[in-house]
């Protein structure tokens, strides 16, 4: 956790897909800012080690196991979510199904599109909403929602197709969930570019050129630059920020 200020002291924060990469760096954010931080995992086996962090800390607010490729789980863990911490100010929505490293990455494109279009669309739009809704009703609040930088000038290949229809998605809905929610909720996007998660690390020798090329500052981003945007946003710093979607890609350049 980075050391600076706390301007977060006093918010409780929801991340889902908390667990690894760009969610655990913003839940570990989100800490270092003095929030109480709730994680949300697939299973509470792997939220264990980001809860324990957390707790070492005394900024454990929870800990959410939901498997959000299952239809019926986002609206659980909504309703979950708001009996067991009804004072809840910040809600981070970063669970985005992985297709592209292990097993499902040999997927055929229909199976990983349905799997994005269930954990990355869905389940947001469901989470977003239900819980925007308690948060508009307590007064005040902030939903931050995760897109993709390149769906606004798209990507070629099945993986381009695919993560700008549903990012896109997510980023149009984003805009309107902040008409409907403002003025008591700020509601924002943030649209990561090359950032060097699981993926990033296993890349070939020429994605690793791509990513460094089509960055201004010429390196790829860390789940740690993402995460302190989010922070901002989750901020009063960013008290009048809302219906943004906000590209963390160090200046995308096409080449």
């Amino acid at each position: 956790m980075t050391a600076s200020g706390q301007e977060l002291v006093g918010r409780t924060a929801l991340v889902t897909g908390g667990t690894r990469g760009i969610g655990r760096a913003i839940a570990m954010e989100l800490a270092a800012a003095g929030a109480r931080v709730a994680v949300q995992g697939r299973s509470l086996a792997g939220a264990r080690e980001v809860a324990d962090t957390l707790a070492s800390a005394g900024l454990h607010a929870g800990t959410f196991a939901a498997d959000l490729a299952r239809p019926a789980a986002a609206k659980r863990l909504a309703a979950d979510v708001i009996a067991t911490l009804p004072e809840i100010d910040v809600v981070v929505l970063f669970a985005g199904a992985d297709v592209l490293t292990r097993e499902p990455a040999t997927w055929p494109f229909e199976r990983k599109l349905a799997e994005l279009l269930q954990v990355d669309v869905t389940a947001t739009m469901i989470l977003a909403r239900a819980l925007g809704r308690h948060l508009k009703q307590g007064g005040r609040g902030v939903v931050i929602t995760c897109g993709w930088d390149q769906a606004t000038v798209g990507m070629e290949g099945d993986s381009g197709e695919l993560f700008a229809a549903t990012k896109g998605a997510v980023m149009a809905f984003t805009r309107s969930l902040a008409r409907s929610l403002g003025p008591e909720v700020q509601v924002n996007c943030v649209a990561p570019g090359w950032i060097k998660t699981a993926w990033g690390e296993r890349a070939s020798e020429p994605w690793q050129q791509r990513a460094v090329r089509e960055s201004m500052l010429r390196r790829w981003g860390t789940p740690e630059d993402v995460a302190a945007v989010v922070r901002w946003l989750a901020s009063p710093a960013a008290a009048f920020v809302t219906g943004q979607v906000l590209p963390v890609n160090g200046g995308f350049r096409r080449v």
